[in-house]
């Protein structure tokens, strides 16, 4: 295997709305494309990588803005274009939207792979607010020639009466579905799950809202969270640190899907 490259940074959107089934909160879930080099066949968040269109928009919309928060803004930018492009909704972002405008949106960001020409060709505004920090990975080490530094976010989509579909250029399907279900899902070998999202769906199973997952996140500062290999005991086991927010800290390393 070639020596990993420098860390890819990412950002990835996880998306609430009311249960439907089951009083816990759904979450919307893709599942990507085999034929990728990463996660391939794993169900994941929407998300992916923060373009240098998205830094260009960053800079734009705060030009007077430091490095720091353009750093953060693109991250933002990325995940509200990455999940409009994935799933068709259009969140973050301020304006006349309704289903058919998300569609034609949806399509023009997949035509220019940018959400600046969205936002003229629309009259939208960018709502990054609407976006709440919950996590940041940084798995280096764990068996793959590329690492991604990834944002984790949160959002509400309310109701969720609206329309979705997958983008079949990446992924291959999407669903709904609380984290305990998703979880059980994993357990039953119905979908995989690489480690940062079983222990991400772990997490966002302990709350029975979106108001109480946005409540956990605000109260416990983001970190970059590096899983590390510890060997001292009987197996080898895969640790993340013990107060970022996690109920689950380790599995065993035989048994961690590592992308």
């Amino acid at each position: 295997m070639p020596p990993p490259s420098d860390p890819i940074p990412a950002a990835t959107l996880v998306v609430f709305r009311e249960g439907r089934a089951a009083p816990e909160p759904e979450i919307l879930m893709v599942v990507r494309s085999r034929q990728l080099r990463f996660a391939g066949g794993m169900a994941v968040f929407p998300g992916g990588r923060v373009d240098p269109e998205d830094r260009d928009l960053a800079a734009q919309s705060v030009p007077d803005a430091g490095e720091d928060e353009h750093d953060e803004l693109a991250h933002r930018i990325a995940a509200i274009r990455e999940t409009l492009e994935e799933t068709g909704l259009a969140l973050g972002l301020t304006g006349t939207i309704d289903a058919d405008r998300a569609a034609d949106a949806r399509k023009l960001a997949l035509e220019k792979g940018a959400l600046a020409p969205v936002l003229e060709s629309f009259g939208w505004s960018l709502d990054p607010a609407a976006l709440i920090p919950f996590a940041r990975w940084l798995p280096l080490g764990l068996a793959h020639d590329r690492i991604f530094d990834t944002r984790f976010y949160l959002a509400d989509l309310g109701t969720g009466a609206v329309d979705v579909a997958v983008d079949e250029t990446e992924n291959t399907s999407l669903f709904w579905t609380s984290a305990k279900d998703a979880l059980a899902m994993a357990d039953r070998g119905e979908i995989s799950v690489i480690f940062p999202t079983r222990r991400n769906l772990e997490r966002l199973a302990q709350f029975a809202s979106y108001d109480e997952a946005r409540a956990h996140a605000e109260a416990i500062p983001v970190r970059t969270i590096t899983p590390e290999i510890d060997k001292s005991g009987p197996h080898p086991v895969l640790r993340i640190p013990d107060d970022a927010g996690y109920p689950v800290t380790e599995e065993i390393l035989d048994s961690a899907m590592r992308g």
